[in-house]
């Protein structure tokens, strides 16, 4: 009798231990999200803004002044 107490203690202990902490997983993953979506932004914003100077400098480049006299 003791065994089969001793083996539900046990089991019931391990499904305390897989079900973890959901809520600070959550937050985790939340904080996690925010996190890289930020990345992606910073990215895409210094991507545009490396386009928009190689455009200026593309602009200036190709500027041909003529002098007639």
């Amino acid at each position: 009798m003791k065994k089969l107490v001793l083996v539900a203690v046990a089991i019931v202990a391990v499904s305390f231990a897989s079900c973890g902490n959901k809520q600070a997983d959550a937050e985790k993953a939340a904080a996690d999200s925010i996190r890289i979506s930020d990345s992606i932004a910073a990215v895409e914003k210094a991507a545009a803004d490396a386009a928009a100077a190689a455009i200026d400098t593309v602009a200036v480049d190709s500027v041909t002044v003529v002098v007639a006299e």
